[in-house]
């Protein structure tokens, strides 16, 4: 019976084995694993502070206390709705391999993370942002042309930044001008690119990469100062520093994600065609960005049509 208290070795075994779960068989990405490991604390922390002891304690009322003190405190729908799905997934797991005797969170209902329409940039301002980077390679310093290319690549190919930084040099063709990913689910896709892309990729294989390479750096195709596979973070660092350079409102990259598809759309591709660049399981997830092309349509409208 595992004990739940911080510090006790049932747990740090429970949290390694549910790592491997979701790693092994759900195939879930590392940053997701963390969240929900962050969350399964939180939730373990929460029933120990209220007399909880074994995991077997864990009841609905426990776990709707939970979220109500969550509610109480002002966190976010999503905040809540993403726990609440973390728990889930950890009971579901949980009872199927016998840690638990029922699934408490059968019963366990939760507010929808709210609808918010994902930030996307016109394309005057990712232009400038584009521009910028490419401009701060001309110094010819290393880390500044991998910049470069990985901005190019994250708007040309709409990839997760997860994905850019698990590629490898081999995943890239730049005679066909595609890259291969590996997406959520471990599923594999070909993504294609245009000439700005291929260009600051080009850069970066000929004069940037051989600098940071070191006798045993990985194959990836971006790496590090010190020479291994480049990390998320450095890439989100990246791209929050040009669009203050330029004067962008704060963004993610994730937000060049949702700027491609939501271009992509606008310039004219159909619905499958971006759903399947995207890495898209579901054709819903797709159709949110036809949403915010609507919405950009709805206010040049009002702001040229005399009777608007």
């Amino acid at each position: 019976m595992a004990e739940i208290s911080a510090g006790a070795p049932q747990r740090a075994r429970l949290r390694s084995d549910f790592a491997l779960h979701l790693r092994a068989q759900r195939g879930v990405s590392e940053h997701t694993v963390r969240a929900y490991l962050g969350d399964l604390d939180h939730l373990l922390d929460h029933a120990a502070r209220h007399g909880a002891t074994h995991l077997s304690d864990i009841d609905i009322a426990l776990l709707r206390g939970w979220l109500a003190a969550m509610a109480n405190a002002d966190r976010s729908r999503a905040t809540l709705a993403r726990r609440a799905a973390a728990a889930r997934t950890f009971f579901a797991w949980a009872t199927h391999t016998s840690r638990v005797a029922t699934d408490p969170t059968l019963r366990l209902g939760t507010a929808r993370a709210a609808g918010t329409l994902p930030t996307v940039l016109a394309l005057e301002p990712v232009t400038r942002l584009l521009d910028a980077a490419r401009d701060r390679a001309a110094d010819g310093e290393a880390v500044h042309v991998r910049d470069w290319a990985c901005v190019e690549l994250l708007y040309a190919t709409g990839v997760r930044v997860g994905e850019l930084c698990g590629a490898d040099v081999d995943d890239l063709d730049l005679a066909e001008l595609t890259l291969r990913v590996i997406g959520k689910g471990d599923k594999e896709r070909v993504v294609p690119f245009g000439r700005p892309a291929a260009r600051a990729v080009q850069a970066w294989l000929t004069t940037g990469r051989p600098q940071l390479a070191r006798d045993g750096s990985p194959a990836a195709l971006f790496l590090g100062r010190r020479g291994g596979r480049v990390d998320q973070r450095q890439v989100r660092t990246v791209v929050h520093q040009l669009a203050a350079l330029v004067g962008v409102d704060d963004v993610a990259p994730h937000a060049l994600r949702h700027t491609a598809a939501t271009h992509l759309l606008e310039g004219g591709s159909d619905l499958r065609t971006v759903q399947e660049i995207l890495g898209h399981a579901s054709l819903s997830t797709t159709q949110r960005y036809t949403h915010v092309s609507a919405d950009r349509l709805r206010s040049a409208f009002q702001l040229a049509h005399p009777r608007a």
